[in-house]
């Protein structure tokens, strides 16, 4: 899943970032509406983290141009204007949430995970593949009722390829919803993941290559 967080302030949108990137999210950000504006014309979020009030200008008032125009991306509001009224506004507009600085991000990363899941098909917080469990609203994975540690990337990709189970899901868009702009594309950094993912999940494999293309989940090797 892929975020934008656009926050004028360095400090705080590098640990929103780091955050939400330790999370297993794929976060770009922005400083200012322009450079949000072009990141938003570039590429398909799952998410938009939005300080409010931006030195060139009130995201609310740019949040309502963008539903204008159809676009439905979820949209999460930082501010420090607390009142009704505000929070009033910013629902107006078509915002999906609305979070008061000071704030402790724990809480920013799972309503950012839950707008992210509402952005694609709703699917059960648990789902099963014959021995596999995956909690995404825990981002937890069992395979015969035993826990697997994994890290929260290949959680993500996980999550990518079970929503389009027996699907071939292709490399690049495992890199555009599991990793940012700072990627690699022609680096071996899907294929890494990937084998320490199956090593995790052990035999017999569920993921399998489609060479040239990408990977697919196969629900028949889950037991």
């Amino acid at each position: 899943m892929r975020v934008l967080v656009v926050e004028d302030e360095a400090d705080l949108r590098f640990a929103v970032v780091a955050a939400l990137r330790g999370a297993g999210l794929a976060v770009d950000e922005a400083a200012d509406l322009p450079a949000a504006d072009e990141a938003l014309f570039v590429t398909e979020y799952d998410c938009v983290v939005f300080d409010r009030m931006l030195p060139s200008g009130d995201a609310l008032e740019y949040v309502r141009k963008l539903r204008g125009t159809g676009r439905t991306v979820p949209v999460l509001f930082l501010t420090a204007r607390d009142t009704v009224t505000d929070r009033v506004e910013g629902f107006a507009v078509g915002g999906d949430d609305y979070l008061v600085k000071p704030f402790a991000v724990p809480e920013l990363v799972a309503r950012v995970h839950s707008l992210c899941r509402r952005a694609g098909v709703m699917r059960p917080p648990v789902q099963h593949f014959g021995d596999i469990e995956i909690d995404t609203a825990r981002r937890l994975v069992r395979r015969g009722g035993v826990r697997l540690i994994v890290t929260s990337k290949e959680f993500a990709v996980l999550e990518v390829l079970t929503a389009r189970a027996d699907q071939v899901v292709p490399r690049v868009e495992l890199i555009e919803k599991c990793w940012d702009e700072m990627a690699e594309p022609n680096s071996n950094v899907v294929e890494v993941l990937v084998s320490q993912l199956r090593r995790k999940l052990g035999d017999p494999c569920p993921i399998l290559t489609v060479r040239g293309v990408g990977y697919r989940f196969v629900t028949d090797a889950c037991r």
